[in-house]
């Protein structure tokens, strides 16, 4: 009777320890306390997803809690990475290009979407400016390192104007407060301040005219490496929730509109305006040859980033650009094929 009640014993201390060890990643041991997300106020999928309370059931279901931290510019989230104060960040592309040269240790997982008519150069009434030409010798504000910052100096670069105007690194709050005072007559930003621009302005370029020629912009999300490592099926749980935000635009793009209209503080038509500006990707698209690719075969979009990173170190905002196969490797679409099983 000792003997069996011995090796009885060692039997369950083994399956004890067994699970301990092989826990299901849904368990509470399995997962973090709290996840930060570094967010963009734009009206994107995220956007969707955060006012449907998308992220709340999920988050809810796992039994741990988040916290949304807005970032006016992928400089300010880059910062928060780099520190390790944050989990997921949403940001343009070019600041996933600088995340990826100064070595913060993210990866890129998610296209938000595509930059079209939602980020442009505005020019205000009665300033004169009704052509390229008419920069020069013109103050014009952008949010440096951005998305906004790369079209901009291609558009003056194909104009050959790039060393005839003042450059000013604003954030989009202090760009909206510098037009209405008349500081500047010019100005690349993208939605919701650059609708408050042209109230008493005009488009005079914008990216979708930009693509047309070759400069492709994106607002992309990366998440520290360590944590996705840690938790890929709560990033892979992560992805799917940003996608049924797209799915509920692309179902019903005025109930996406009235969602994200009120955190915005712009009405229903002027978010669904903003919103059609852009190029909203399905997971089954992200995973295409032209953007994200797969596992096994890198897509376009990583092409895409080194040429971008190669003007952006021709331009001194990096000390070099990464190579072609960092690129590969840094463009992760594993977390999107898990969220499709």
């Amino acid at each position: 009777m000792m003997k069996k009640g011995i090796l009885l014993f060692a039997a369950l201390l083994v399956c004890i320890i067994g699970l301990a060890g092989c826990g299901s990643q849904n368990s509470s041991s399995d997962l973090p306390e709290e996840v930060k997300i570094g967010y963009l106020r734009v009206p994107n999928d995220e956007m969707v997803s955060k006012t449907k309370d998308l992220f709340d059931a999920y988050f809810s279901e796992l039994g741990i809690s988040y916290e949304f931290i807005i970032f006016d510019s992928g400089a300010e989230a880059n910062q928060a990475l780099a520190s390790g104060s944050i989990d997921f960040a949403s940001m343009g592309n070019t600041n996933a290009i600088i995340a990826l040269a100064r070595g913060i240790d993210v990866e890129m997982i998610w296209i938000h979407e595509v930059l079209g008519e939602i980020e442009g150069l505005a020019v205000k009434e009665g300033s004169g400016i009704m052509t390229a030409q008419d920069l020069v010798g013109q103050k014009i504000a952008t949010p440096f390192a951005s998305t906004s910052h790369y079209i901009l100096l291609n558009y003056l670069k194909e104009n050959g104007i790039a060393d005839q105007v003042e450059l000013l690194d604003m954030p989009t709050a202090d760009i909206v407060a510098a037009w209405e005072r008349g500081d500047i007559n010019a100005a690349y930003t993208w939605q919701p301040s650059l609708g408050e621009l042209t109230k008493t302005g005009s488009i005079l370029v914008d990216s979708a005219d930009m693509a047309e020629e070759g400069y492709i912009t994106a607002n992309v999300l990366l998440v520290q490496k360590e944590f996705s490592s840690n938790y890929p099926d709560l990033v892979a749980g992560f992805i799917k929730v940003l996608s049924q935000g797209g799915d509920i635009y692309r179902a019903d793009a005025q109930e996406a509109a009235d969602s994200v209209a009120t955190e915005l503080a712009i009405t229903s038509d002027q978010a669904l305006s903003q919103m059609s500006g852009s190029i909203w990707l399905t997971p089954e698209e992200e995973l295409s040859e032209e953007y994200m690719g797969t596992s096994d075969s890198p897509g376009h979009f990583a092409q895409i980033m080194k040429d971008t990173a190669d003007f952006l170190a021709e331009q001194k905002s990096i000390d070099s650009a990464p190579s072609q196969e960092a690129f590969n490797e840094y463009l992760n679409p594993l977390y999107i094929e898990m969220s499709l099983e």
